[in-house]
């Protein structure tokens, strides 16, 4: 119990006061950085920034269509894992009790058998992602420690809470607790390495969308 105290108590705490420090460290150090300005005039008929912004991260969400086939399967199995980390996330009954305790609002949770359906499904994918990337010759060259460090901080809050909700491992509340901290762990990750992307890639792609659109390039 003194574990399961501990994890709900100061490391909670901390990690995400880490989260919410770091990511708007980050933020502010990308914003900060001094604008690119082309002096080309734009290029006839363009589009507004704002619209070539919004047009590149939407398109990009999808492969262009000469990489459709090569990049279908990881596309898919990202929005795989991706997706179902939200529902896992933010449609469980605890979870959404957890962050009213935090923010003061709630929303209907999905039913525990969906949720578990949909952890595993999770998990699942996850483990195929890290064998593509492992057997890939061109992902596994690319890949760094801070890939894989990325993604078992990813898997083991879905896997520790799956183990949890079925009673799987050590009794309940230290299996609680693990989740709990693995959690704690992910969050004090996310502000420094590749999971960041989940706020930057906005950026990074609406930079490069209007690049693009000034020259009038299409995306």
């Amino acid at each position: 119990m003194e574990l399961l105290a501990f994890a709900r108590g100061q490391a909670l705490t901390f990690s995400v006061a880490v989260f919410v420090l770091g990511v708007l460290w980050r933020l502010v150090g990308v914003l900060a950085l001094p604008a690119w300005r082309d002096f080309s005039p734009p290029r006839e008929g363009s589009a507004p920034n704002w619209l070539s912004a919004i047009r590149a991260i939407f398109r990009k969400m999808i492969p262009h269509r000469t990489f459709l086939k090569e990049g279908m399967f990881t596309t898919v199995n990202g929005y795989v894992f991706h997706f179902g980390l939200g529902v896992v996330v933010f449609l469980f009954v605890p979870h959404i009790l957890f962050l009213r305790s935090l923010f003061g609002v709630s929303w209907p949770g999905l039913p525990n058998g969906v949720i578990t359906g949909v952890g595993a499904l999770t998990a699942g994918s996850l483990l195929v992602a890290l064998a593509y990337r492992l057997t890939s010759p061109v992902l596994k060259l690319i890949s760094r420690p801070n890939d894989y460090l990325s993604w078992l901080l990813t898997f083991l809050p879905v896997a520790t809470g799956l183990a949890a909700t079925a009673h799987v491992g050590p009794r309940y509340e230290t299996m609680l607790a693990l989740h709990i901290l693995s959690v704690c762990a992910f969050l004090i990750w996310f502000p420094f390495g590749k999971l960041m992307h989940a706020f930057l890639f906005v950026l990074s792609r609406g930079a490069t969308g209007i690049r693009f659109g000034h020259r009038g390039a299409q995306l």
